[in-house]
């Protein structure tokens, strides 16, 4: 019973699932039976849209294209019209222009550039376009108006605002740059600045657009006759100022340098007016008559140390002195040494400013050709005047008149100076331009060597002639040409050297180090001093009284010793001789010894040697009386004599003048007191007076007034 009634229920358990799981399945099929109906209704719906698009596309499409072929057509008809309005431009470029073109470019430049720009610009039309429109020749036309207007109006510019820069502010420009400075001085700008940038827009038009080149050489003539013409007014404004003294700066700049401390050396040039000159007309004087008045005599003391200045003044108050204030064509020489100095300095400034300024304005592949042409007269107004002056001191040289030299050595020295900042200036121009001055520096080396040679030579061959001797021993202008000659030198001792050096090897000294110079010149003053020393022996013995032949040397000798002691010659000859002033000493003691012994027939009859014994208190035999009156007369008339020729006798040195007379005094006055004593108070005579004429105290006086005509 259990298990049926279990079996009951799990049989009516299965049929209720079996029902539920009916009417689930029964919910499905419904579910998917209403999704296949609203699939149906969608893709209907879809379709019809779909087709409606395609409908709308059908007819929109059409539409749109239609749109859009006017929009192309509007847009071409735009350019076409944008086209025609600017070919229709060109037509009227003419017209718009030439009233412009015409009045030229003068005061508004720009406008006439942009003009030249629209004819540029309808040229190039109608030459691709219309080559044979009328309008292409009327545009061509002004065109060529235009650029010629243009081309004059560069000149204009040119020739009305560049000027010749004023002498004082060339002079301060050389003086130094670090006071001046040329940007910042308006008197240094060759050009106002708007003017410069006027000339730097024509330029590169002209280059770019006009093409030619012809404004170079305009500019070029421009400049080039302007550089000349300030060099030309610096050298007459030295020529109005030839009187006066000292290099001629501006005296503002002078005020201001007192204020301001240099930051560096300033290099300016180094000649001192006169004072070659006045060297030079020293030994021209001497040759002729002396500084005395008497043929061949000295009396010019060495001057005191070797400054360059303190020479000069001593020459010139010397030549003041004895001859007046120097006149006028010395001044004019003068003047034009300076002026020629200081002309090549401002040439090499100007320079420098012009190749700045013309690099603004003329392009850069054309500015050393420019530049090149630009100095060239000026260049060569410079080398035609040096080698002018060379060839002055050649035939002065011919005339053995050496003294031309000395105007080489300041000019030489200032081109060497400078030939560095030459190089540099110069940098890129023709190998015939660089080379202008080396070759005027090579001709004046040449030159001096020639003259130094020859002036060796003239000292050893001097002539021995009576007419050309001191009558008073004195120094002889031969020694003092040399000496003079030598101490110009001191200045310029780099330059004598390479002239020297030149005349050996025929280079420069340039190439060989600063002991080698040194040491050519020391060789080449020792000649001198040498040839001098020879000839002065050989010319002494042109007197007839050996002990004023002593005389002349001894001055002579003097004189030497004490210029080199006072100057840097005894530097220089300390070089080659070492003991140079033992032996001029030597010399000097020689000469003293020599004359000294020209008083022996003074002292010799007055000697004990040659007295004859006398016994005290003994009467005297009328021999001892007259050896004794003998004695005295022959002192006394050799003591007459000597003083009487020896008096007009000259020893310049007073250092000299006074160790003679304190010697001469010490050696007669001991012999003559020891012969006074002895035989004054001896009755050799009844006419005491005729005998004893004088005491020691008056001889001491006789031989004070030795080399004194005015005692």
């Amino acid at each position: 019973m259990i298990l049926t009634e279990d079996a009951s229920d799990r049989k009516r358990h299965i049929e209720e699932k079996l029902q539920q799981e009916q009417e689930t399945l029964s919910f499905i099929r419904e579910s998917l039976e209403k999704s296949d109906q609203l699939t149906k209704n969608m893709v209907s719906i879809l379709s019809s849209f779909e087709s409606r698009l395609m409908q709308l596309e059908n007819s929109i499409i059409p539409v749109h294209k239609q749109t859009e072929n006017l929009q192309r057509l509007q847009d071409n008809v735009e350019k076409t019209l944008s086209c025609l309005d600017h070919v229709i431009s060109y037509y009227h470029v003419a017209k718009d222009t030439e009233k412009i073109i015409k009045e030229g470019p003068a005061g508004r430049l720009e406008e006439y550039l942009n003009c030249m720009a629209k004819i540029q610009k309808a040229v190039e039309y109608f030459q691709d376009n219309n080559p044979d429109s009328p309008e292409l020749n009327r545009v061509k036309f002004l065109f060529e108006k235009g650029k010629e207007s243009l081309e004059s109006e560069f000149r204009n510019l040119l020739t009305r605002h560049c000027k010749a820069v004023p002498p004082v502010i060339i002079l301060d420009l050389i003086a130094g740059d670090d006071e001046i400075e040329t940007a910042e001085d308006p008197a240094l700008n060759l050009l106002p600045e708007n003017i410069l940038q006027d000339l730097t827009c024509i330029s590169m038009w002209l280059v770019e657009y006009g093409r030619n080149l012809d404004f170079m050489n305009v500019y070029y003539q421009i400049r080039s006759n302007q550089l000349d013409r300030t060099i030309k007014g610096l050298k007459e404004h030295f020529r109005k100022n030839s009187s006066s003294s000292g290099v001629l700066y501006s005296p503002a700049i002078q005020n201001k340098r007192k204020d301001t401390p240099s930051k560096k050396a300033i290099k300016r040039p180094v000649f001192i007016p006169g004072t070659i000159r006045k060297a030079q007309n020293l030994l021209k004087q001497y040759s002729q008559h002396g500084l005395d008045g008497k043929k061949g005599v000295s009396n010019l003391a060495p001057t005191e140390g070797h400054d360059h200045e303190l020479r000069g003044k001593h020459l010139s108050d010397t030549l003041n002195e004895k001859h007046g204030p120097a006149v006028g064509k010395e001044d004019i020489l003068d003047s034009e040494i300076d002026s020629y100095i200081h002309c090549v300095s401002a040439f090499v400034k100007l320079a420098q400013i012009e190749y700045q300024l013309l690099t603004g304005i003329i392009p850069e592949h054309h500015q050393k050709k420019t530049f090149d042409s630009l100095i060239q007269e000026a260049l060569d107004g410079l080398m035609v005047e040096g080698e002018s002056i060379v060839s002055t001191a050649r035939r002065a040289i011919m005339r053995h008149d050496y003294s031309a030299v000395l105007t080489i050595f300041p000019i030489l020295k200032h081109l060497k100076q400078m030939k560095q900042e030459f190089d540099q200036v110069l940098q890129g121009t023709a190998a015939s331009t660089k080379n202008k001055l080396p070759v005027l520096i090579t001709s004046m080396e040449t030159t001096g060597a020639k003259a130094l040679e020859e002036f060796a030579d003239s000292i050893k061959n001097d002539p021995d002639k009576e007419y050309n001797m001191p009558k008073d021993g004195t120094v002889h202008e031969l020694t003092s040409n040399a000496i003079l000659f030598l101490q110009q030198l001191l200045d310029f001792q780099e330059t004598a050297s390479a002239m020297l050096a030149s005349q050996e090897t025929g280079s420069s000294t340039s190439t060989y180090n600063f002991e080698f110079s040194r040491r050519l010149l020391s060789n080449y003053i020792c000649k001198i001093l040498g040839n001098l020393q020879l000839n002065l022996h050989s010319k002494a013995k042109v007197y007839e009284d050996t002990a004023l032949g002593a005389v002349f040397l001894l001055n002579n000798f003097n004189y030497i010793l004490k210029s080199l002691e006072k100057s840097e010659l005894i530097q220089l000859v300390a070089v080659t001789q070492k003991n140079a002033d033992k032996t001029y000493k030597g010399h000097i003691d020689e000469q003293l010894h020599i004359y000294q012994r020209s008083w022996g027939k003074v002292t010799s009859p007055i000697n004990e040697s040659n007295m004859p014994a006398i016994q005290p208190g003994t009467k005297l035999k009328d021999k001892e009386r007259q050896a004794i009156k003998d004695r005295f007369k022959a002192f006394n008339d050799g003591l007459e004599e000597l003083c009487k020729i020896q008096k007009s006798w000259a020893i310049p040195d007073k250092e000299q003048r006074d160790k003679i007379r304190r010697a001469q005094k010490e050696n007669v006055t001991g012999v003559y007191s020891n012969f006074w004593q002895k035989y004054a108070n001896v009755p050799f005579t009844k006419n005491t007076e005729k005998y004893i004429k004088y005491r020691v105290e008056q001889v001491e006086d006789m031989i004070e007034k030795l080399f004194d005509t005015s005692a």
